[in-house]
């Protein structure tokens, strides 16, 4: 690539598609399914185009610029589903509602271009060690780029580049590093694949550097085989599920003659009538306040639960337990989006969770940003939050551990739970409503998202939701049953409950967050504008 190359369009074309390539690798069109290797593939196209660049001190702005583009088209490509909240259900002006998705993908963008920025600066070590420092510093800066879209501003990391690797060979990453350290494994590949010389196949330090790599692999891989497959982990016998998806349009949920009533019959009559040890319905499966329902509904439909009722058959000794969705509250002590649990033999109230991490605009008002709000036709509020690592559901052998909508998105709140090894949970359950999003591909990503969570903490995710996807997922990531998007019905399935160690992932991020990747990646950093060639 010449320098004339350089000063065309093209550079800015290709950044641009490379970007979005990235957001299909995450759930390719059509089959929903990730690719591993456009993602890596995808990034490696943008390497090499920063890696052409002129070295003059105006192609430090370059560099960043196309870095922005490239995060700005990925990040559009990936969550131009709000537009279908903000407009199709917020009442939002289509061109408004496109600008604001535009906006928010060019903002999270600019952590994008700084680290490009900052990458062009840092790189020039010549030979087969310099490329391979090279390769580290554009990992560890594209680390620190996901790790800042992560948690700053409340943190969107929806859409992050290990996502994309739930199935392909970097998923042994996940129990020893997480989602973010298998993102830093694909920008080192693919930093590594835009370096890549034919003469290096001639280099006997390249071949040793591969083949460490292989057998570094090779061990993880067989450690985590060991780990999956340990029998003496198995909690308890399998149980049987049902998970109910109401399919309660949108439009209608919160309607108070439409969908109101059409969710109490419907989710009344499957919790009256479920055969299933464990019953889940979703986020705000009942759509009202526990005051403001009939008198005696939510008694009646929770009754067998916490009696016992129907647990007479050999299949359920213990009785059933039930998950149900619901808001809590009132108005002097705040609202709640949370989850009830029921189970026989409680003494007093109710099993509660009630939700943490709170999504902007919809959860919560940001400063400064009501009259952004006001003109949406939305239902908001200010909701409390709930804490950390609240604890889980004990039943029947079982610890289940709640989680709502998004929620699962943040891996390191998650491993929270796992601080206490008698009291880490066996089985993960997410209640969701994406429904704001319609018949798009967030249904799939947020698949992916739980698969991920299954793969870092090594317990299986159950998943219930209003309208997709409704899925049961196991301790190697693997979905074993699944309803189809958008149809009414209920999931019925095993699952088999996991205990014993936390995995290191779940080790380290419960106890610390996500410090040590923010510290050793800066580190790295460092290290390497220490060492860089003077002159």
């Amino acid at each position: 690539m010449g320098a004339a190359w350089m000063r065309g369009p093209l550079p800015w074309l290709l950044a641009a598609g490379a970007g979005l390539a990235q957001a299909a690798s995450l759930a390719l069109p059509g089959s929903g399914q990730p690719a591993w290797w456009l993602q890596i593939a995808s990034l490696a196209l943008l390497a090499r185009v920063l890696l052409a660049l002129p070295r003059t001190h105006s192609s430090a702005w370059r560099a960043a610029g196309l870095g922005w583009l490239f995060a700005t088209a990925w990040l559009a490509g990936t969550f131009w589903w709000l537009f279908i909240s903000m407009h199709t259900y917020g009442g939002l002006a289509a061109p408004l509602a496109a600008l604001a998705v535009l906006a928010l993908a060019a903002f999270l963008g600019s952590y994008y271009a700084l680290v490009c920025g900052c990458f062009f600066r840092c790189f020039s070590a010549p030979g087969l060690a310099g490329r391979a420092l090279t390769a580290i510093v554009f990992a560890a800066l594209w680390l620190l780029a996901e790790l800042a879209r992560g948690q700053w501003w409340t943190g969107f990391p929806w859409g992050a580049g290990g996502y994309a690797h739930a199935d392909g060979p970097l998923a042994v990453l996940a129990r020893s590093v997480g989602v973010y350290g298998m993102g830093f494994a694909a920008a080192l590949l693919a930093l590594a694949l835009a370096q890549w010389r034919v003469s290096d196949l001639r280099s006997r330090r390249w071949w040793a550097g591969a083949l460490l790599a292989l057998l570094a692999w090779g061990a993880l891989a067989w450690q985590r085989e060991a780990a999956l497959g340990d029998a003496q982990r198995d909690a308890g016998a399998p149980v049987s599920v049902a998970l109910l998806q109401g399919n309660i349009a949108q439009d209608e949920k919160f309607q108070a003659g439409s969908g109101v009533p059409l969710a109490l019959a419907w989710y009344g009559e499957q919790l009256r009538g479920a055969q299933a040890q464990l019953v889940v319905a979703p986020e705000t499966a009942v759509p009202l306040l526990p005051q403001q329902l009939m008198p005696g509904y939510l008694e009646r439909v929770t009754q067998r639960y916490r009696q016992g009722q129907g647990s007479a058959s050999a299949s359920m000794p213990d009785g059933q337990a039930l998950l149900l969705g619901i808001p809590l509250g009132d108005l002097d002590a705040g609202y709640t989006n949370s989850v009830l649990g029921f189970a026989p033999g409680q003494q007093g109230q109710p099993y509660r969770y009630d939700k943490h991490h709170l999504v902007p605009f919809g959860e919560f008002i940001p400063p400064l940003f009501r009259w952004f709000t006001q003109m949406l036709n939305i239902p908001l509020g200010d909701f409390a939050r709930g804490s950390v690592g609240q604890p889980s559901l004990p039943w029947s052998g079982q610890r289940l551990a709640p989680n709502i909508c998004y929620e699962d998105l943040f891996g390191e709140e998650l491993a929270a739970r796992f601080v206490d090894p008698a009291a880490s949970p066996t089985i993960l359950v997410n209640v969701s409503n994406i429904g704001w999003f319609g018949d798009s591909v967030a249904i799939d990503q947020h698949l992916a998202i739980s698969r991920l969570r299954a793969l870092e903490l090594e317990r299986p995710m159950l998943r219930a939701t209003n309208t997709g996807a409704t899925a049961v997922i196991d301790h190697r990531g693997r979905v074993l049953a699944q309803l189809p998007a958008h149809t009414r019905g209920v999931l019925q399935a095993q699952v088999q409950g996991r205990t014993g160690a936390a995995t290191p992932y779940a080790w380290w991020a419960g106890r610390f967050g996500l410090a040590p990747l923010w510290l050793g990646a800066a580190a790295l950093v460092l290290l390497a504008w220490l060492c860089r060639p003077r002159g």
